[in-house]
């Protein structure tokens, strides 16, 4: 059945275990701990669940944009407070 479907389709190179891939992958880009994924993908260790992400070329991109602008806030020059002015 699966290879009909895929094959009408025009999928004919997906396999079912991708779905596991993209499909775990999507959750952790929605921000799914790691070791809830562990669960949902039913394995015992962390290492294993990781080798199943894969982020794209857009998440890759968007985490450097974001390291980015936090080296553009560290780098900023910061202004002293000036001297306190007392009234009375």
């Amino acid at each position: 059945m699966w290879y009909e479907v895929v094959t009408q389709l025009g999928y004919e190179p997906l396999r079912r275990h991708d779905l596991r891939y993209t499909g775990l992958t999507w959750l952790a880009d929605a921000g799914v701990p790691i070791h809830v994924l562990r669960k949902i993908a039913g394995r015992g260790s962390l290492t294993t669940t990781r080798g199943y992400l894969h982020p794209d070329t857009h998440k890759i991109t968007a985490a450097g944009a974001v390291l980015t602008a936090h080296l553009n806030v560290l780098r900023a020059p910061r202004s002293l407070p000036g001297p306190a002015v007392l009234t009375r």
